[in-house]
């Protein structure tokens, strides 16, 4: 059974994943577990951080380069064409 999401912040961050992958022409991941769980790191990051640093990139403090790693990072487009899949899982290709 797919646990909830904790807070409405989290469902925010959902919600806009979801409108982001929509418009991009890629798509969350299936895997209702693991989405659950890459959101809840995005929301903790962006408490911690105050913004939603990609939950598999390290955050250096340095915003010129840390503004890199906000969800969607710059990096998912070609990890999605590699590999099919964003480092963190996030988002998947189309046939992924």
């Amino acid at each position: 059974m797919a646990k909830k999401l904790n807070s409405e912040s989290e469902e925010t961050l959902m919600q806009s994943a979801e409108k982001y992958a929509k418009k991009a022409g890629i798509k969350l991941n299936p895997n209702k577990e693991q989405l659950k769980s890459v959101i809840a790191g995005l929301f903790m990051r962006k408490q911690k951080f105050g913004e939603a640093y990609c939950p598999c990139r390290v955050v250096t403090n340095k915003k010129s380069k840390d503004k890199e790693i906000i969800c969607p990072c710059v990096f998912h487009r070609g990890e999605i064409e590699l590999q099919g899949n964003c480092r963190c899982n996030l988002f998947f290709g189309e046939k992924g």
